[in-house]
């Protein structure tokens, strides 16, 4: 792993100033300059060779989309967005996704001291973890058609988890899930606002349902439930059918949702399911995915070559928590396959 050493594009000094002090005050982190416009950071990135960008969305003359289309084209590297993440601006970072950055950031710029402290720490994280992200190996989300229009379930749930890089590798997990898939519950690490623009994305690109979890939410075929509330945990009741409950409980290991509260509910509980861990910073997963290979179900981990962030990864393969390890453009037709009637 790498120190990341972070050029800041934002036309605000303001906040070139606020996000060089955050990010010189993290672990691993070094801030080499500072630009107000693309053509600046143009110069910049030649002259100072940083291994990681964080970058305005909104910015006069090229924004933020474009010139991060032409760095993906021209000189792959790691970017960051920052945003305020209002509505317009989650559909905006949705396509920066898409182009190719790592992770969209929400701008701290209403929070209370103690919200913007814990949001300063992930920052720091998050460039960090960008910083030796795979990204010149990374491929564009292309168009995905169902390939399991006959699909019968044999009732199994299908549990996944991911944080950085996460919302563009579901988006290819769970693209061929057809109408009546399993019953899926996913933990998902990112900004709430933008976790919103994408499970609208997703329920309207898919034939089956895409929903925010809900505490009580039954698990029945058909819909993908995701958990992205960082002040709520995620656990299945065994039942019938089984339920979700939302817990507001202290984080655990740092992480809230908590991917390893998730697998261990469901292990626990010996409810028939597939578990899978897909790309993401810190190890958060891993113990709760080797509990659910303990308990006999098939795991699956995004292997580390198409991982655009491997740290997760890397934690599950030391556990031992996967039994497979597989290309993310295979995830999907495994998670089916292990939930289909034989």
């Amino acid at each position: 792993m790498y120190e990341a050493r972070v050029l800041i594009v934002d036309d605000s000094a303001a906040m070139c100033a606020l996000f060089s002090d955050i990010l010189d005050r993290a672990k691993h982190v070094r801030v080499v300059g500072t630009a107000r416009n693309a053509t600046d950071a143009r110069a910049l990135i030649a002259d100072l060779k940083p291994n990681v960008i964080t970058l305005d969305v909104e910015m006069p003359g090229m924004d933020g989309i474009e010139f991060l289309a032409e760095i993906m084209e021209t000189n792959p590297l790691p970017v960051v967005m920052l945003s305020s993440l209002t509505q317009p601006g989650s559909e905006m970072a949705l396509r920066a996704l898409e182009l190719g950055a790592v992770e969209c950031f929400s701008k701290p710029l209403r929070a209370t001291p103690e919200q913007f402290a814990r949001s300063a720490a992930r920052l720091g994280r998050v460039v960090w973890a960008a910083s030796n992200a795979n990204v010149r190996h990374r491929r564009a989300r292309g168009d995905h058609k169902p390939s399991h229009a006959h699909f019968e379930w044999n009732g199994y749930l299908a549990a996944l988890s991911a944080s950085v890089g996460g919302i563009d590798a579901l988006a290819s997990v769970l693209a061929p899930f057809p109408a009546h898939c399993p019953a899926t519950v996913v933990c998902l690490q990112a900004e709430p606002m933008l976790v919103e623009a994408f499970i609208a994305q997703l329920d309207a690109a898919l034939p089956c349902h895409v929903r925010a979890a809900k505490n009580g939410a039954a698990l029945v075929a058909g819909t993908i439930h995701i958990a992205a509330h960082p002040e709520l945990h995620v656990v299945v009741e065994r039942g019938a059918p089984a339920r979700l409950r939302l817990i507001a409980r202290d984080p655990v290991d740092g992480a809230r949702p908590s991917a390893d509260m998730l697998f261990g509910s469901i292990a626990r509980g010996a409810i028939p399911a597939v578990g899978a861990v897909l790309t993401g910073m810190g190890s958060d997963g891993a113990r709760g995915l080797r509990l659910l290979r303990e308990a006999g179900s098939a795991t699956f981990v995004q292997d580390r070559q198409t991982a655009l962030v491997r740290e997760t990864p890397d934690a599950v393969v030391a556990h031992g928590a996967a039994e497979v390890e597989l290309p993310l453009a295979q995830l999907g037709a495994a998670l089916l396959a292990g939930c289909a009637m034989s």
